[in-house]
């Protein structure tokens, strides 16, 4: 009767485990699907805005235009046009995949061929909401440069206040943040 009453437990204790664990990745799943669908609805959108951080009249954003436009939207995809200045070189793809959401930096000369520094980003982490996300560095991105391997990428739109983030951090510091608001 014992080992019975103890099988019985230890299949219980089991199926609510998985049923936990399975309710835990819905979530991540619903607010990556959730984010994703959150962003498509800004297609058309061009958001314009500057760096907020850091505040280094020295750095290679400091004092230019951003924007940011929503050029190009699918179930899979959605490509963010991000041009500082003059400089268009950079877009923001967010793919859309069984695996989660993955974010990466395609940047591209005039004529359209690929930079040597490109398509580097990741995929996020469970830490993000429908509104929010955080993209960790992956392999492709330690492999392209080393010093970015920590890297954590924030998204993020606020619909009360329409304002787009960008944030970047490195070994858990502060490295860049810009703030858009639609044009």
């Amino acid at each position: 009767m014992m080992s019975k009453l103890c099988t019985f437990s230890v299949l219980i204790s089991a199926l609510l485990l998985s049923f936990g664990i399975q309710a835990g990745e819905s979530s991540e799943a619903n607010n990556s699907q959730a984010f994703f669908n959150n962003m498509k609805e800004l297609c058309g959108e061009v958001f314009t805005g500057a760096s907020t951080y850091p505040d280094d009249p020295d750095h290679d954003f400091a004092g230019k235009k951003l924007v940011a436009d929503f050029a190009d939207c699918s179930d899979t995809e959605i490509r963010i046009k991000f041009a500082v200045g003059e400089d268009h070189s950079r877009t923001w793809v967010i793919t859309k995949s069984d695996k989660g959401l993955l974010l990466k930096h395609d940047h591209r000369h005039a004529d359209g061929t690929p930079d040597e520094v490109t398509n580097y980003g990741g995929w996020a982490n469970q830490a993000g909401s429908a509104y929010q996300q955080y993209f960790e560095a992956d392999e492709e991105t330690a492999t392209l440069i080393p010093e970015a391997s920590t890297n954590v990428w924030m998204l993020s739109y606020d619909p009360e206040t329409k304002v787009l983030t960008y944030d970047l951090k490195r070994h858990k510091e502060p490295r860049y943040q810009a703030q858009l608001t639609p044009q």
